[in-house]
């Protein structure tokens, strides 16, 4: 049988003999430790053991004796940053600030190997007690007895004040020490940087810049003054970069651009002989770019550098399309507001960074000015004339594009693009049926830059026109086809216009030669013949012809004339001398017409194939006229333009004001359609807004015509005013 084992019970128990910690061991070891503060601040730390001291404040601290380490620290290196406050103290003049860089990196250093013996206590004691750590008490302490010092802390503050202001002035400076002085109190925490240096170095520079902004306002011109102010600018940015904190750039530079800025905004720009308008005038590219990179900078900066830029562009620009002389010239008109406008890009995309804002006020402005004179539209289109009838000759592609992109764009400021328009077509018309355009591809890139600009309804007539042209060259080679018998005499050349297509002429009527008459008759025979349903009508107005003339002395000409000036001039076949009323009588042309078409046969130097009698510039009714014998011209062929009015006469001008409110008047009635057919019920005030609205791109509808093209409609039944609101109308289907 086995013996059942006996059950244990195991007991710990305390020591039986108490550890007793000898009563001076805190006393003895504190010694030691103080002891190596002290060598350590009177830098003779290398003959200690920094193992050996680190133990006993390991053991200190584990033997509940931290408090005493603690706030034996604090009295010991309070005691040591008093005897260095003093030592900095009695520094004289410029070695002040060498002694205080020179005292700190000595207490950093020591600091160091402070932090390094005490380490275990930073760990331990510390964190359970939330006292301030070793390096911070450090730092702490040196704040409290070294910068708060009575004797140092405003000496400080004017010492690095005075090092700014002799740097300001001119004399260089020691910047590494400033650095290390700046960022030892950055060192000691962002608010004693900013209390004990930034923020009287602010005020201290708001002054500075306040005196000196004045007297350079007193004394400079606006660009002097803005070098002077952006010179200022990168000298506190580089000294920022140099020796000051980071955050303080953003805080002076508004110190500067408040003082020398803000605070003389309109002085600058409105200064007088060399303000913004002088810069302006001037091209001064380089002043204007400087502005407006000081002047954003401000709040308000750019948007008053941009109003008074406006100001003035719509000034100039009154002044332009108002004056009287200016006006006399349609095409050097155009060609002044082009100029205006490149002038004015250039400074934008040179000067002003290409800002969207100032382009966009510059592109109000021109169609502000272009749009108080009413004659804008004709003139644009009298441009687009002259350039495409002899202004573009020997000017390569690139270029001619370049141009008609600056018609295009002048195009677009026009609120009248209608007026335009009707203008447009009656001298592209005068350009084909002259054979005068310079070249058919830039009227067809002009067409497809409208047609982008308007749309296919407004250009499909103006392709129609074209081919029109071609279509009666066709024409013209089956009629000769048809008729050789045609050969020998005068050759007749028609141009078979539909009339949707070109601009309404009114139908005039003119005698012509009879071996002229004969010929039209039998066009209009085969041309009737071979198209049915077609009727012909003779715009004799706008034809040309070349007669051949033998002068006095048998000196032979081909003279290039106007069908008009044939007319005339073949009547002296028959006569010597022929009175105004003869010649009105024997040709029925229109007294206008026949007035200046004697007038360029009779009153202009060198073409003068006609005499008058009295001699005199205009025409009058009980003027004669003869062959001039004695007409002669080194070229054989002469070509004999008609005297025009290159702009319309007042009557004219009535007159196709008259055509466009004309065409105005279903345009506006289709949008009011449109508007009601979509929205059913709408008020009068609604209805005025939409419409013009959608009418905007082709021109501003006056709302009196809107109404009464409304009244037009509701007597057709299109709408019906409600019968409660009468100010309220319904759409009826």
């Amino acid at each position: 049988m086995s013996n059942p084992q006996k059950k244990r019970n195991f007991q710990i128990e305390a020591f039986k003999h108490k550890v007793v910690v000898d009563p001076k061991y805190a006393d003895k070891t504190w010694k030691i430790l103080e002891h190596a503060i002290h060598e350590i601040y009177n830098h003779n730390a290398s003959g200690l053991s920094f193992e050996e001291l680190y133990r006993n404040a390991y053991n200190m601290v584990l033997h509940k004796f931290g408090e005493k380490l603690y706030s034996g620290l604090v009295t010991t290196m309070t005691a040591h940053l008093k005897e260095i406050s003093k030592s900095i103290e009695d520094a004289q003049g410029g070695l002040f600030l060498e002694e205080l860089n020179r005292k700190w990196n000595d207490h950093n250093k020591a600091l160091q190997m402070i932090r390094d013996i005490l380490m275990y206590m930073d760990r331990t004691f510390i964190q359970s007690t939330r006292k301030t750590p070793v390096h911070e008490l450090g730092l702490i302490l040196w704040r409290d007895n070294v910068i708060y010092s009575s004797k140092i802390r405003g000496r400080l503050l004017d010492t690095l004040l005075e090092l700014v202001l002799r740097e300001r002035t001119g004399e260089v400076i020691n910047r590494g020490l400033m650095r290390n002085i700046i960022k030892m109190l950055m060192d000691l925490g962002s608010s004693v940087y900013q209390e004990e240096f930034e923020q009287p170095f602010l005020e201290v520079s708001a002054e500075f810049y306040k005196g000196e902004s004045q007297k350079f306002i007193e004394c400079c011109d606006c660009g002097e003054y803005l070098k002077k102010a952006e010179r200022r600018l990168n000298e506190e940015m580089e000294r920022v970069t140099q020796y000051l904190d980071a955050k303080s750039e953003a805080k002076i530079t508004n110190v500067v651009e408040k003082e020398m800025i803000a605070n003389h905004m309109l002085a600058l720009v409105h200064m007088e002989n060399s303000g913004l308008v002088n810069m302006l005038l001037d091209d001064k590219y380089e002043d204007l770019g400087r502005m407006y990179n000081l002047f954003r900078r401000v709040t308000n900066g750019l948007s008053t550098v941009r109003d008074v830029m406006t100001s003035h562009i719509r000034d100039i620009g009154k002044q332009l399309v108002t004056d009287p002389e200016r006006l006399k010239d349609p095409v050097e008109f155009v060609q002044r507001l082009l100029d205006e406008k490149d002038k004015y890009d250039k400074i934008i995309s040179s000067a002003f960074n290409n800002d969207k804002t100032f382009q966009n006020a510059l592109n109000s402005s021109f169609e502000y000015f272009i749009n108080l004179n009413a004659r804008s539209p004709e003139f644009i289109s009298l441009f687009v004339d002259d350039k495409l009838r002899k202004g573009l000759k020997g000017v390569s592609e690139e270029d001619v594009e370049v141009i008609l992109d600056k018609v295009m764009m002048l195009f677009r400021y026009l609120q009248e693009k209608d007026v335009f328009e009707k203008y447009y077509k009656q001298h592209l018309a005068k350009r084909l049926l002259s054979g005068k355009t310079v070249s058919d591809d830039a009227e067809r890139s002009l067409i497809v830059k409208l047609k982008t600009e308007c749309g296919y309804q407004f250009t499909s007539k103006l392709e129609g026109m074209f081919t029109d042209m071609k279509t009666s060259q066709d024409t013209m080679q089956g009629f000769y086809t048809s008729h050789p018998e045609l050969g020998e005499g005068p050759t007749l050349t028609v141009q078979v216009l539909t009339t949707g297509s070109w601009p309404t002429q009114p139908s005039v009527t003119c005698n012509l030669p009879a071996e002229m008459s004969a010929l039209c008759e039998k066009f209009r025979s085969y041309y009737l013949g071979t198209h049915t349903g077609r009727r012909l009508s003779w715009q004799t107005n706008m034809g040309t012809a070349d007669i051949k003339a033998t002068f006095g002395k048998g000196q032979k000409h081909e003279l290039n004339v106007s069908t008009y000036q044939m007319c005339v001039l073949m009547l002296f076949n028959n006569s010597d001398r022929l009175s105004y009323k003869e010649i009105e009588q024997a040709t029925e042309i229109p007294t206008s017409d026949l007035k200046r078409c004697l007038q360029s046969l009779a009153c202009v130097k060198g073409k003068n194939v006609l005499r008058k009698e009295p001699m005199s510039k205009d025409i009058g009714e009980d003027d004669a006229f003869f062959v001039n014998d004695k007409f002669a011209s080194k070229f054989y062929k002469v070509k004999i333009g008609t005297v025009v009015a290159q702009k319309e006469s007042e009557p004219e001008k009535q007159e196709t004001r008259q055509r466009v409110e004309e065409d105005r008047k279903p345009q506006i009635e289709a949008a009011i359609v449109r508007i009601m057919k979509s929205r059913r019920v709408l008020d009068h005030n609604n209805i005025i807004t939409e419409v013009t609205k959608q009418l905007q791109s082709r021109f501003l509808a006056n709302p009196t015509e809107i109404k009464k093209r409304i009244e037009s409609l509701i007597e057709r039944d299109f709408l019906e005013r409600d019968n409660v609101d009468r100010k309220l109308y319904r759409y009826l289907a």
